[in-house]
C-alpha cells in the first residue's frame, strides 16, 4: 500500500513572468524526470505544450506532472500567471495540499500575485515562497520580503539569504544549517559547493537566524522555555516547528534564488519535503448529500474508505477527453463503475493515466491522495464529484466568476458551422470561465470570457486545433443595470377564461441593495393573505425577470424585493398565477425605480519607464481612469488605477507606442460603477437598434 506521508501535491503559482514554468523545468531536471531543460523563451518548456503557449511564451492552461525527490513523490501543477486565466489557478489550488508562490526579485508583489495569494488563502493551502530572478537588474530580496509582508499581509520566515545580487548573485546561505551553497558558472544545478558563511554576511545571518528560531519556537511552548533558559534548539526541533506553523498557515518559509541560472532550486525541493503537508495532514473535504446539504462527515484520505474524487479539469487532446481527478478517499480501479453525483448517472472508468504534461503513463489504479487523468468520461464536467455508487456523497463544488467581455463570431461558410458547434462544446467543457450564448434577436454566437487575451486565444484554438475559420465582431462590454430609488407598488394578475381562472395580488417594495449584494428576497406577509406556499413563486418571478433589465436588456444587479401583502383566491390562485404577477410587477415597477446602467471597472496595473510616467497618467485620465497610486521601482514606475473596461480595448498597442515598447500592464475585474450619462445613452441606443433589427 502507498505510504501517503511520502506524497506532496503541490502547485506553482505567481504573477505572469515571475518564472513559474522555468522553476518547474528546473525541478523536473533536478528530479531526473527530464534530461534536457527546455526554456520558455525558446518555446520548449515541458509544461507549455500548446502551440499558443510556445509562441507567446506564457502558460495558458495548468499542466500536471509528477516526479520523485528524496524518496518522496511530487504531483506538480504548473499554473498560468496571466489574469485572463486565473480560473486555472483557482481550480488547481482547490485540489492541492501545498503550493510554491514564486515572486520576481525585481518586480516583487504584482497584481496577479495578490489575486493568486487571495485564492490560496481562501482554499487554505500551505505555501512556501520562492523569490526568483535574483540575478536580474534591480533585484532585491529584502525589498520583496517587505512587500510580501505589507501588501499581502503574509508573515514570512526567511530560510535562505542571497549571496551577492544581480550579476554577482552566486548562491544562498541556508539559515537552518548556517552553510553557504555556492554554484559555479557552468549552469549545472549539481555543481555547487557547501562552504562556511561569507565573512561579510556573518552578522546578517546571525540576526536572521535568531528571528527564524523565535518565530519557529512559537509553535512549541516547551522548546521556547528551554530557549529562553539558554538552550539552542537542534535542527530537527526547528524543522518540526516550522512544518507545524507552515501547515497551520501561521507563516510562510521564504527562499531565494534564480531558477534560470539553476541556483537555489534544491533548497525549495527540500522545503517541499520538509515543510509542506502530505495529503493526510490537510483539513479533509466536507461531504454533502445529493441536495448539497452538509452531512457532517468528511472524505478521509484513506484508500479503504468509500471512493470520492473531484474532477478539477477537462482537457481535450488527440486521444479524446481527459478528465483530471483528485482522489480524496478510497481507491479507483480500471474498469470500476462510479456515480457522477451531479448528474446521477453511472460512469465506467476506462483507462487511468498519470500525466507528464502531454505524455502519459498507464496505471491500473489510483488511491486517496493521487492526482490522475481518466480517459473516456462521457458527461463529467469541472467541479463534478465521482463517488462509490453504493455509498454516494458530493464534495464541495467549485464556483466560477462571471465573464466581463464578449465578442460575436460567425462561421465563414456552411461547412464551418457544424464544426464550430462541436469545437465550442469541447472548449466550454475545458474552461468553465468561457461561456457561449446565442443572441436571440440576431442569431449571432456570442463568446464570453475574462479578457481580450482570453477570447483571442479561444479564437486561435478554434482556428488551429479545430480548423474552424470565423468572422469576429468587435468586443462588447458586460454592462449591467441597477436601480437608484425604492418603489412601493402593487400588481394584480387576474384572468378568467372558462373553467378555473388565475388570480394573484402582490404588494411589494423594490429597493436598491448594497453594491455586490446581487438579488435578495424577503417576505413580510402576515395573516396568510399570500399563503406561504406561493412565496417561492413570487421570488422566482422576480429572480427570472432580473436577467432582463428595462434600459438596454442587461441583467439587473443589487436590488431587494420585499413582499409586504397581497390577496389570493381559494380556487383561482396558484403558484403560476403569483409567478406571473411577480414578472408583470417587475416590468411595471423597475422603470419607476430610477434604473441606471452600470459598467465593469477594472483594476489596472501599468509598469512604465520613468520618462513616460506623465504620458501614461494622462492617457489613463483620458480613459476615465482614477489613479490610485504610483510606486517608483528600480527600473521604472508602477501606476495603479481603476479604469472602465470599455475604455481599455486595444490599450496594449497604445501603451507600447507611448513607452517605445517597454511598458507592460495587467488588469482584472474590480467592481461595477454607474455609467456617465453620455456613455449610457450610446449603449442604450445601440441596444434599442439591435432589438429593432
Amino acid at each position: 500500500m502507498t505510504d501517503l506521508s511520502h506524497y506532496r501535491n503541490i502547485g506553482i503559482f505567481a504573477h505572469v513572468d515571475a518564472g513559474k514554468t522555468t522553476t518547474t523545468e528546473r525541478i523536473l531536471k533536478l528530479t531526473g524526470k527530464i534530461h534536457k531543460t527546455g526554456e520558455v523563451h525558446d518555446g520548449e518548456a515541458t509544461t507549455d505544450f500548446m502551440d499558443q503557449e510556445q509562441e507567446r511564451g506564457i502558460t495558458i492552461q495548468s499542466a500536471a506532472t509528477s516526479c520523485e525527490w528524496d524518496g518522496h513523490r511530487f504531483n506538480i501543477i504548473d499554473t498560468p500567471g496571466h489574469v485572463d486565466f486565473t480560473i486555472e489557478v483557482y481550480r488547481s489550488l482547490k485540489v492541492l495540499d501545498g503550493g510554491v508562490g514564486v515572486f520576481c526579485g525585481s518586480g516583487g508583489v504584482e497584481p496577479q500575485s495578490e489575486t493568486n495569494w487571495r485564492y490560496a488563502n481562501e482554499s487554505e493551502v500551505a505555501r512556501i515562497i520562492f523569490v526568483n530572478k535574483l540575478d536580474r537588474m534591480g533585484a532585491d530580496f529584502y525589498r520583496v520580503v517587505d512587500q510580501i509582508e505589507n501588501v499581502l499581509g503574509a508573515r514570512t520566515i526567511p530560510m535562505t539569504l542571497p549571496i551577492g545580487t544581480e550579476d554577482d548573485f552566486v548562491g544562498v546561505v541556508d539559515l537552518l544549517e548556517e552553510k553557504a551553497y555556492i554554484w559555479d558558472d557552468s549552469g549545472n544545478p549539481e555543481n555547487y559547493e557547501l562552504t562556511d558563511v561569507p565573512a561579510d554576511m556573518v552578522e546578517k545571518v546571525a540576526e536572521y537566524r535568531e528571528k527564524l528560531v523565535e518565530i519557529a519556537l512559537e509553535q512549541d511552548d516547551a522548546a521556547m522555555e528551554r530557549y529562553f533558559e539558554g538552550e539552542i534548539p537542534d535542527i530537527a526541533t526547528l524543522k518540526a516547528c516550522i512544518r507545524k506553523g507552515t501547515i497551520a498557515l501561521d507563516f510562510f518559509p521564504t527562499y531565494c534564488g534564480s531558477a534560470f541560472k539553476n541556483k537555489g532550486v534544491q533548497n525549495v525541493l527540500n522545503a517541499v519535503v520538509d515543510f509542506l503537508p502530505d495529503p493526510t495532514q490537510v483539513k479533509p473535504q466536507p461531504e454533502m448529500d445529493l441536495e448539497g446539504n452538509e452531512l457532517g462527515t468528511y472524505a478521509i484520505v484513506d484508500p479503504t474508505k468509500p471512493m470520492r474524487a473531484l474532477a478539477f479539469k477537462i482537457m481535450d487532446d488527440r486521444f479524446g477527453a481527459l478528465t483530471f481527478l483528485r482522489v480524496y478517499s478510497g481507491t479507483l480501479n480500471k474498469g470500476d463503475t462510479v456515480v457522477n453525483t451531479f448528474t446521477g448517472k453511472n460512469e465506467r472508468i476506462g483507462r487511468i493515466v498519470e500525466m507528464h504534461a502531454d505524455s502519459r503513463e498507464e496505471l491500473e489504479s489510483a488511491t486517496a491522495g493521487d492526482i490522475v487523468a481518466v480517459l473516456g468520461m462521457k458527461n463529467v464536467q469541472t467541479g463534478h464529484t465521482l463517488a462509490d455508487p453504493k455509498n454516494p456523497a458530493t464534495l464541495e463544488p467549485m464556483v466560477f466568476p462571471d465573464p466581463v467581455i464578449s465578442i460575436a463570431v460567425s462561421p465563414k461558410d456552411k461547412s464551418a458551422s457544424e464544426k464550430m458547434g462541436v469545437a465550442l462544446g469541447k472548449m466550454i467543457a475545458e474552461d468553465p470561465s468561457f461561456r457561449v450564448e446565442t443572441d436571440e434577436d440576431s442569431g449571432e454566437t456570442i463568446l464570453m470570457g475574462m479578457g481580450e487575451l482570453h477570447l483571442d486565444i479561444k479564437i486561435d484554438i478554434m482556428r488551429r486545433t479545430h480548423g474552424v475559420e470565423v468572422e469576429v465582431g468587435k468586443p462588447q462590454v458586460a454592462y449591467r443595470e441597477t436601480i437608484t430609488q425604492p418603489i412601493e407598488d402593487t400588481y394584480t394578475h387576474k384572468k378568467q377564461s372558462g373553467g378555473s381562472g388565475q388570480f394573484g395580488r402582490i404588494d411589494f417594495i423594490i429597493e436598491p441593495g448594497e453594491p455586490g449584494s446581487g438579488y435578495e428576497f424577503e417576505s413580510k406577509v402576515t395573516g396568510g393573505n399570500v399563503p406561504r406556499e406561493y412565496w417561492p413563486a413570487v421570488e422566482k418571478g422576480f429572480r427570472s425577470s432580473a436577467d432582463q433589465g428595462v434600459l438596454a436588456g442587461y441583467p439587473l444587479l443589487d436590488f431587494k424585493v420585499t413582499l409586504m401583502d397581497g390577496a389570493f383566491h381559494a380556487v383561482d390562485s396558484s403558484a403560476l398565477a403569483f409567478e406571473i404577477a411577480a414578472k408583470a410587477g417587475y416590468r411595471q415597477s423597475i422603470p419607476k425605480a430610477g434604473p441606471q446602467l452600470i459598467e465593469p471597472i477594472m483594476k489596472v496595473d501599468v509598469f512604465t519607464p520613468d520618462d513616460h510616467v506623465g504620458d501614461c497618467i494622462g492617457d489613463l485620465n483620458r480613459r476615465r481612469g482614477m489613479i490610485k497610486s504610483q510606486e517608483a521601482g528600480p527600473t521604472g514606475v508602477r501606476i495603479k488605477a481603476d479604469v472602465p473596461l470599455s475604455e481599455m480595448f486595444g490599450y496594449i498597442g497604445d501603451l507600447r507606442t507611448m513607452t517605445s515598447g517597454r511598458g507592460q500592464f495587467s488588469m482584472e475585474f474590480s467592481h461595477y460603477l454607474p455609467c456617465p450619462k453620455n456613455v449610457a445613452d450610446v449603449v442604450i441606443k445601440e441596444a434599442q437598434e439591435r432589438a429593432k433589427a
